[in-house]
């Protein structure tokens, strides 16, 4: 098991920022890419932690720590919230505990799940990591949450669906263990960010046409122009701002990118895999957790997807998945027809 380091803003943001000819947000970028850098080289290098679930049958309710780093870039720092403690006078500890509660939630209620690993695994968090730290991350084994600089970014707690795509890395980790390269790194991406919106909608309760398909609403700081980090309904359309760029995820194999900068274009050409899934969802309708999500999860955790997986196989294995669950009806034509819409073969 290769656990890979992941951040939720994607490195070519942070690039673009550092080249600010503002000396504060470039300051900020540049410190923020040079932490991330020396954490993904710690992954490549270390082992997972030992971090094990408790002995026994699973609990069916989470077992989360919240610590507080005190600005410094050290984890797991202080311990300020156990499991069944009241809520916290730091918000940002409530957020975190919350999400962290619905993303156990929701992988148990929608597909029987019992945390990460399906065995219990606890649920560790450490929040305000650094000082105008413009990121947060899934390092392996916790989750990590900066404040962000109040400017670019806010409070990185402040969107749930952030933090169920990040726990949703070490769902793929103890599963297909997608590799975090190319097609495969694309697809571990683009999982996270569908899991990540069904959180959140299923926190809502809200059906496909309901829900807003956005990855990071609510992050970007109060003078950005744009929405989120990234769309599914309408990737590239995201966000276009003088300081951050303009959106770059492509919807369809016409546009995808080829790039050796982000593993490959992990956090760019998922866009493809994300827009699939919304048309599926879509098209299906009612709770997207339910059966295109269905169709998703199987996939995901059924033993035939290869950790080198790229999109035509990930797409003919949910083709097979659909087929499988639900026959010859709709949902298998809801797949067949959304991959074709975006240029991915399934045959």
């Amino acid at each position: 098991m290769k656990p890979v380091f992941c951040t939720i803003v994607p490195p070519h943001i942070l690039d673009r920022l550092a080249q600010s000819e503002d000396p504060e947000l470039s300051g900020n970028a540049q410190r923020t890419l040079e932490h991330d850098s020396l954490h993904r080289t710690r992954r490549r290098v270390t082992a997972l932690r030992g971090v094990t679930a408790p002995a026994g049958t699973p609990a069916d309710t989470p077992q989360r720590t919240i610590y507080d780093a005190g600005h410094q870039e050290t984890t797991p720092g202080t311990k300020v919230h156990s499991e069944g403690d009241g809520p916290a006078k730091d918000a940002t500890v409530n957020r975190a505990n919350s999400a962290l509660g619905a993303t156990f939630d929701f992988y148990l209620k929608a597909y029987g799940r019992h945390s990460v690993d399906d065995a219990g695994l606890p649920l560790d968090a450490t929040v305000h990591y650094g000082t105008n730290y413009d990121n947060a991350f899934w390092d392996g084994s916790q989750m990590v949450f900066g404040d962000g600089d109040g400017q670019l970014f806010v409070d990185f707690t402040v969107s749930v669906d952030v933090i169920g795509h990040e726990l949703t890395h070490g769902v793929t980790q103890h599963t297909a263990n997608l590799e975090y390269y190319g097609q495969s790194g694309a697809l571990n991406e683009s999982l996270s960010d569908v899991f990540g919106s069904l959180i959140k909608q299923y926190a809502l309760g809200q059906t496909a046409d309901q829900a807003d398909w956005l990855i990071g609403q609510g992050l970007l700081g109060p003078h950005i122009h744009g929405v989120a980090l990234r769309s599914m309904k309408a990737p590239g359309t995201a966000y276009d701002d003088p300081h951050l760029g303009k959106d770059p995820q492509p919807a369809t194999m016409d546009d995808y990118v080829r790039t050796s900068r982000d593993n490959g274009g992990v956090h760019t050409n998922s866009g493809i895999p994300n827009h699939a899934f919304y048309l599926v969802a879509c098209a299906l309708g009612g709770h997207a957790w339910e059966r295109a999500g269905k169709i998703w999860y199987a996939t995901l955790t059924g033993g035939e997807l290869a950790s080198d997986a790229d999109f035509a196989e990930f797409a003919r294995l949910t083709a097979a998945t659909a087929r499988s669950l639900y026959g010859e009806g709709d949902a298998i034509q809801a797949v067949l027809k959304a991959w074709s819409q975006v240029g991915v073969p399934t045959s």
